[in-house]
């Protein structure tokens, strides 16, 4: 593969695997690379259900990799309710059905893609785990932005001030074993995680500093590295990142986040950014209500404010799959398709 071409030039045909792995490498390929992503129905968790949804995905949108979906959520013996609860929060043996379900959606899903397409699967971070625990979501929708508003982070906030060894022993706990399910992960198919982080439901404004840099950033780094080996990881900065520099300097191959509504924009982080790009569409905004042509324009307009910089065309999170017409994200595809260098 040659290295950075000339804006306006085409590479010989590309596949995807090739494609992304131009960009992850800092160079520019044939076109964008692009990709979306959503939670699946209720009966497309796990099993038969989820690879046959996972894959009609693949089909119907052509994207250049996938991210696998994990809504099979972390082996808890209880739910939490009271900081003394965290007691009992342990170090999971690794075969139970959560996980186990998760690593037989990767073995099936790469069964049936070959090495045709990269694949990277979800993995929440520690605090993200604990929230879960104390507040297991009915349904998975595209995030509120409203930090403040998030019940399960203020609960956790409370307990630190009751007991901050306690949750950071937990948090702690929790990663390692999120460490251990990644490497299984890794050798049960899956090429990288797909790793979310939100700061802010940590450090909301106006709440005090300095706790996620003293208690979450080691678990997130703890998890990274049981996927350093990896070939595509990438960090999924969720919601509006309090301090997206430090997550910028993570050890991953590429950043996601919603450029559009969280900020900062791509052009504001094209130059002082090490990871490959991950941006473009406002997957809260335009995807659900604008047509087609915006979302065009605004591909066209990542490509732009990336310059030279290559960059993957995605959403800034999920998008919900009721609200959002198929046209929207076929429009995605035609634009990623047509940008050009």
């Amino acid at each position: 593969m040659s290295d950075v071409r000339p804006r306006g030039t085409l590479a010989s045909t590309m596949n995807s695997v090739e494609r992304v792995e131009c960009v992850l490498a800092g160079r520019l390929p044939d076109r964008p690379p692009f990709s979306f992503w959503c939670h699946f129905a209720a009966d497309c968790v796990w099993g038969q259900r989820a690879v046959e949804a996972h894959m009609a995905h693949v089909e119907a949108f052509g994207v250049d990799f996938l991210k696998v979906m994990n809504d099979n959520g972390f082996p808890s013996p209880a739910a939490v309710n009271d900081v003394r609860d965290l007691r009992a929060v342990g170090r999971p043996r690794g075969d139970e059905p959560e996980f186990a379900r998760q690593l037989e959606l990767l073995m099936a899903l790469r069964s049936r893609l070959g090495r045709r397409m990269l694949m990277i699967t979800t993995v929440f971070n520690a605090w993200s785990v604990l929230r879960q625990m104390i507040r297991r979501p009915a349904v998975h929708r595209p995030p509120v932005l409203d930090a403040a508003a998030d019940e399960p982070s203020a609960i956790i906030r409370g307990m630190l001030r009751q007991d901050e060894a306690l949750v950071s022993n937990a948090l702690e706990r929790i990663s390692e074993a999120l460490a251990g399910f990644v490497r299984r992960c890794l050798a049960a198919g899956a090429d990288g995680i797909f790793l979310s982080v939100r700061d802010d439901w940590v450090e909301p404004p106006a709440s005090p500093r300095g706790v996620y840099e003293r208690l979450v950033r080691a678990t997130d780094l703890h998890i990274l590295r049981a996927a350093e080996a990896a070939r595509f990881n990438m960090l999924h900065i969720c919601g509006r990142a309090a301090d997206f520099s430090a997550f910028a300097r993570y050890p991953v191959h590429a950043i996601n986040w919603a450029d559009r509504a969280a900020g900062p924009s791509i052009s504001e982080v094209a130059g002082r950014t090490g990871p490959a790009l991950c941006a473009g569409v406002d997957n809260l905004e335009t995807l659900p209500r604008g047509r087609p042509e915006d979302v065009e324009r605004e591909v066209a307009d990542a490509v732009s404010q990336a310059g030279r910089r290559p960059i993957i065309i995605a959403p800034g999170c999920t998008y919900d799959p009721d609200a959002v017409p198929r046209e929207n994200l076929l429009a995605i595809r035609r634009a990623a398709e047509r940008a050009r260098y």
